[in-house]
């Protein structure tokens, strides 16, 4: 695969993570030119500093990892986040809400965070681990209706991660009307490339540089 680089969000959000780590992770995004860096909002002044004029984008979590905050605070988060310099937003669907049948909510949430966005990316993160694939349909639809430009496997928080035949319900769901990301437990060149060949459009990794060196 030409540039597998192109597609990874390298990312770090690990509690722990230090500011030290963070210079790490920006100088490695600038030198192997990933997409972009996904980060917590906590970071994300730092992250846009450093890589200012580099290409590459900063990528920020909202709703992290539970989504069960109110949408209210999800489109404040977001709000916050732009202002700091993030180009990009990975939101947590409302889980609960899904699984409680009120898809009204669950549409009107990921739209607050959509329309605080300005515009800028939007990726809506399913937990695909914790639904059923009629669940996920569903999630996918309501996030491209809500007006996402992307929908995500997973955190890499809870029970599991990316699967292919997640990634290719996702893709025949959504058809061409947003991007796949596939994330959660993708450590080799192998299983990325098998996510893109299934029809994710972006790769998230924190073994990004691991990824691209074996290229």
């Amino acid at each position: 695969m030409a540039n597998l680089a192109a597609y990874i969000d390298h990312t770090l959000l690990k509690p722990e993570a230090t500011e030290k780590d963070i210079l790490k992770l920006t100088a490695e995004a600038a030198q192997y030119h990933f997409a972009s860096v996904c980060i917590h909002p906590y970071w994300v002044k730092l992250a846009a500093r450093e890589l200012a004029g580099t290409g590459v984008k900063v990528c920020t979590v909202i709703g992290f990892p539970l989504g069960a905050t109110t949408a209210e605070t999800k489109a404040f988060e977001t709000k916050k986040a732009i202002g700091d310099g993030a180009d990009e937003i990975d939101m947590v669907i409302n889980i609960g809400a899904l699984k409680s049948g009120n898809t009204e909510a669950v549409e009107a949430d990921i739209r607050a965070v959509v329309e605080a966005a300005q515009g800028k990316l939007v990726k809506v993160i399913i937990e695909t681990c914790l639904l059923t694939n009629e669940e996920k349909e569903l999630a996918c639809r309501l996030s491209v209706k809500a007006g996402a430009h992307f929908v995500k496997t997973s955190t890499g928080f809870s029970t599991g991660g990316a699967t292919v035949e997640d990634v290719k319900l996702m893709r025949q769901t959504v058809g061409d009307k947003a991007g796949v990301k596939a994330s959660g437990g993708i450590h080799t060149k192998a299983e990325a490339e098998a996510m893109i060949e299934a029809g994710a459009t972006r790769i998230g990794a924190s073994s990004g540089v691991k990824i691209v060196s074996e290229s």
